[in-house]
């Protein structure tokens, strides 16, 4: 058994020579007696016999208290024997498959006074089954300490996980992996991981390989696999580095025994990684690795509901997609493996395991989390920044950046569960137009469906959908509809196309035994397509087009993708299967794998449902966009419920069936930010709630919030009374609409800022802290948040207020809308908001283009741009425009755009046409505004021509009108 050190890294003496087995100096740290040693894990120190021997006899009477408490607790508490059962410890010197001597880690308990030493919050789980309840002789049989820890104690970590502090977690000495051997490759080391003594799971693999690769200077890969067996790995394109990393921006130091991996900044000696605080398991069934977290500001792990800013106090985290309404401490729709971490000084990097399995991450408050998988390999990446916004572009490089939304994409959209006709939906799509207020989409909900059958509508109830569609093509506008991937496996032979043709091309996914799984959704019995096999894609093809003759949708709304099932598994149930009931279960909601989904052992074309349950939604969002760009022709526009790192390619994703609650209305900000961090940057919520009766107020400032989110769509459930714009009061209708018009006014900037994500992988809807990182203040905010650099949205999101509390991060800002300045220290500002305003402001040293609205973005998209800039204090601006025509595929890479830089500088803006396209000489500016001017110009002058201007001294503003200059030619304006 190896000894399992909890290692410093500063001192790791490990080289590449040594490891290898050639000599190397052997060098000793010399330390002044009187010093203390600090660890990485922050021990006490042992500066004094005299302090040790009183700590020593403190813990020791504190460990009995606490073993008394505990085992009166044991007698009048019975564990309950329909708890999951983990797997039993392995008998001592039994023989495994191969003929070798195996050794139970039960063998002997840990020494109880070196468990004491180890601190509360850097305890790592031991027994992490859920709903276990642990006593001494279960967890001793692991090897592992046990130490009660009481109530009254562990309140003060404030827990907000469903574990807590564990009671039994690993000792030093806990058996792992030893690396016996490594060598340089091309792009980097790899090596030999060994251990001799199985641990508790079964399946224990006992030699591993390692693969180091320093990809690039800011990204580095680690790679640990069975050389033995090929194991599952997730099926989406990474990029292939050929060379090594001419100056990595980090060290990669090796632990010998134990097994251990230290990555550090170079620059700054922060530690990123660290995997020696707790054992390393590769088994079959169960990987698990831990490290130390270099802050406790840690974000992403999708998708669950929580602040932006995650919760490091014994918060478990589980991915395995799940059709579930937004509640916390749930697994969601989709599985994101991602995070990103701030670290001193405001640098920042992060961190995406490539694994699609069911899997926990668990973080605690040393801080330090921990990755638990039931599948595949550990592939892991660590994205160096050194900012939040450089470490979102280099994960966006692994996975690949979002598609460039069609234009119509970032309008207005409009839906509602149970419009219950054509003709109604139709209403209020006139009605909207009647008050002249703005919306882009109107979409359909499964009531259009016959039958709630995928490519049909109801013949009677949505006869006239045909010409509803076409009605809103003639006004501009566009429509979507929903399809669930389930198709109806009951309706007479020859009557349902999809399903015949889908069972004669062999589309559906199977179960074990290789026949259709049937499961349950909306139109009852249902197959499943597989959407991991080419041929499923082609027939979805098929199926999408021969309904688009009928109904010529524009968009796809992909809904019920976990894949969603209303019973456990399939008609039949699952088999009995290690795949079914793994040794370690996930915190899953349902306690099981197939809880609402299909069998964990269904098959599919490339592995089993087991591997590929979190891929669902993105292979479907795949199918569906590729599909769709064939039969339009132009940009497709998906939304999809579930989602997985790359789904941002193919498709947008909506926060989920939320409530009307001012809760889920504040929550949504959070799970924007998040998204935007994963690569989905078109994401909103259902703005005024989906389920639940919407209240005016909430509905208002939900529209103003809503506005600003990427992706803008109100959406209400069934029963529900309406709540789109036109159902409310005139003065709360009214606030609507100015809300929908400024959002339009300010199309360039965000259709912009969605190339830059294309492109560039940025953020749309960003974090305060992504351009302050070195503010601490803004680690936490998710009450408010940016568009892009500059654009700092300040909502309303409590009830029967008329202001609202905004931190302002250090430096000058301008109201938008009045240009009035404020310069702050850092500070919290208490601003007025009236029912019908939503707060803005611009940072100093930003131009934003702006248009004037209209009811469509096809009409307002042709209207003249208004330039606001932002001067900063040394009367600096600057910004940009990215410009097409809005809905061909791949304009950026056929350089059929154009892409305009403003800046001022010294009294002068200049416009500087860097790419110029046929679209550009459509649009002229009409004015332009500069806030911060500090004197009224005696004269301005455009293209050293004299202009006429207004001046309003009390905020500082210049404004000049009637300009009429085309935007594909250079200008400038001056003033003196």
């Amino acid at each position: 058994m190896v000894s399992y050190k909890r290692l410093d890294p500063e001192h790791v003496q490990f080289t590449n020579a040594a490891l290898s087995g050639k000599s190397a100096p052997t060098q000793e740290t010399v330390r002044d007696p009187d010093e203390c040693e600090w660890p990485l894990i922050p021990l006490k120190p042992s500066c004094s016999t005299t302090t040790g021997l009183l700590v020593l006899g403190s813990m020791l009477l504190l460990l009995c208290a606490g073993w008394l408490l505990a085992t009166m607790f044991w007698l009048h508490n019975t564990p309950s024997e329909q708890l999951h059962k983990p797997p039993p410890p392995i008998s001592i010197n039994t023989t495994d498959t191969q003929g070798r001597k195996e050794q139970s880690p039960s063998a002997s308990a840990p020494n109880p006074q070196a468990c004491g030493v180890i601190p509360e919050s850097w305890r790592f789980d031991c027994y992490p089954e859920k709903g276990a309840v642990v006593t001494r002789e279960m967890c001793e049989a692991r090897s592992c300490c046990f130490i009660p820890v009481l109530s009254s104690s562990s309140s003060s970590s404030s827990p907000s996980g469903r574990n807590g502090i564990p009671w039994c977690f690993y000792p030093e000495g806990f058996t792992s992996y030893s690396l016996v051997s490594v060598n340089d490759t091309a792009l980097g080391e790899e090596g030999r991981l060994v251990k001799d003594t199985k641990t508790y799971y079964p399946g224990d693999i006992l030699t591993l390989h390692l693969e180091i690769r320093y990809e690039t200077d800011t990204r580095l890969r680690v790679r640990i696999t069975d050389p033995s067996n090929s194991r599952f790995e997730v099926p989406i394109t990474v990029p292939n580095a050929t060379k090594k990393a001419d100056s990595p921006a980090y060290s990669v130091e090796l632990s010998k025994e134990p097994f251990g991996l230290i990555v550090k900044r170079l620059s700054t000696g922060t530690v990123l990684l660290n995997t020696t605080v707790a054992p390393l398991f590769y088994a079959d069934q169960f990987l698990q690795f831990s490290s130390s977290l270099s802050s406790p500001f840690i974000y992403g792990l999708g998708e669950h509901r929580s602040t932006f800013l995650l919760d490091i106090h014994w918060t478990t985290l589980t991915m395995w997609a799940r059709d579930v309404p937004p509640v916390e401490m749930t697994n969601l729709y989709g599985a994101h493996p991602f995070y990103l971490a701030m670290e001193d000084g405001g640098h920042a990097h992060g961190f995406f395991l490539l694994n699609s399995n069911a899997m926990d991450v668990a973080l605690q408050p040393a801080p330090a989390l921990t990755w638990r998988t039931i599948g595949g390999i550990l592939d892991f990446y660590i994205f160096l920044g050194p900012d939040p916004s450089s470490v979102v572009s280099q994960y966006l490089e692994v996975i690949g950046t979002p598609a460039m939304p069609i234009y119509w994409a970032l309008g207005y959209h409009l839906c509602r569960w149970g419009y219950d006709s054509s003709n109604a939906t139709w209403e209020v799509v006139k009605n909207m137009r009647s008050y002249s207020i703005p919306q882009d989409v109107q979409w359909n909900d499964i009531d259009y469906m016959q039958q709630f059958l995928d490519f049909t509508y109801d013949p009677s109830r949505f006869s006239t959908l045909p010409e509803l569609v076409k009605d809103l093509h003639f006004h501009g506008q566009r429509y979507v509809m929903i399809l669930d991937p389930g198709i109806s496996s009951t309706q007479p032979g020859g009557s349902y196309w999809p399903y015949d043709d889908g069972l004669r091309r062999g589309v559906f996914i199977n179960d074990s035994n290789g026949n259709t799984l049937i499961g349950k959704v909306w139109p009852g019995l249902t197959a499943y397509p597989d959407f991991s096999s080419d041929v499923t894609h082609e027939w979805w093809y098929d199926n999408l087009k021969r309904f688009h003759k009928k109904v010529p949708f524009d968009g796809l709304w992909i809904d019920m993708n976990e894949p969603s099932n209303f019973l456990d598994g399939s008609t039949n149930g699952c088999p009995s299967s290690s795949l079914e009931d793994p040794p370690y279960m996930p915190g899953i909601l349902g306690g099981l794998l197939r809880a609402k989904t299909l069998c964990a052992t269904a098959q599919q074309k490339i592995s089993m449902h087991y591997n590929l349950h979190n891929l669902y939604g993105l292979m479907e969002a795949k199918a569906s966009a590729s599909a769709l760009q064939r039969i339009v022709g132009k940009r497709a526009f998906v939304i999809s419920r579930s989602s997985f790192p790359s789904q941002g390619m193919y498709s947008g994703h909506w926060l989920g069936d939320n409530r009307s609650q001012w809760k889920d209305l504040y929550a949504s900000i959070a799970g924007i930010l998040t998204f935007n961090l994963l690569g989905i940057p078109l994401v909103g919520a259902d703005i005024c709630g989906f389920a639940e009766e919407p209240q005016e107020e909430m509905c208002v400032r939900w529209t103003q919030l809503g506005a600003f989110y990427p992706f803008t769509r109100n959406h209400n459930g069934i029963d529900m009374r309406p709540q789109d714009p036109t159902a409310f009061s005139p003065p709360a209708r009214m606030a609507m609409k100015q809300a929908l018009l400024l959002r339009y006014s300010l199309f360039p900037i965000l259709y912009t800022l969605f190339h830059h994500a294309h492109v560039q992988g940025h953020t749309v809807a960003r974090p305060l802290m992504f351009e302050f990182p070195e503010d601490v203040k803004t680690y936490d905010i998710d009450r408010q948040f940016l568009w892009g650099k500059g654009l700092l949205v300040t909502p309303v999101v409590d009830p029967g207020v008329d202001y609202v509390v905004g931190y302002f991060p250090e430096g000058l800002w301008y109201d938008y809308y009045t240009g009035n300045s404020v310069l702050s220290k850092g500070e919290e500002l208490r601003l007025q908001a009236p029912l019908d305003k939503i707060n803005l402001h611009l940072r100093e040293g930003v131009i934003i283009p702006t248009q004037r609205p209209n009811i469509t973005l096809w009409v307002s998209s042709g209207q003249p741009l208004h330039l606001v800039s932002a001067l900063s204090e040394e009367g600096l601006a600057r910004g940009d425009l990215f410009w097409d025509d809005g809905e061909s595929v791949n304009t950026y890479e056929t350089n059929q755009y154009t892409y305009i830089i403003f800046n001022v500088t010294q009294n002068v803006m200049t416009s500087q046409v860097l790419r110029n396209h046929l679209e550009a000489t459509y649009i002229t500016v009409e004015s332009a505004s500069f806030y911060g001017v500090k004197a009224e110009p005696s004269r301005v002058l455009v293209n050293s021509q004299d202009a006429e201007f207004t001046y309003r001294a009390n905020q500082q503003v210049l404004t000049v009108s009637d300009l009429g200059l085309n935007l594909s030619q250079n200008f400038t304006i001056s003033w003196i």
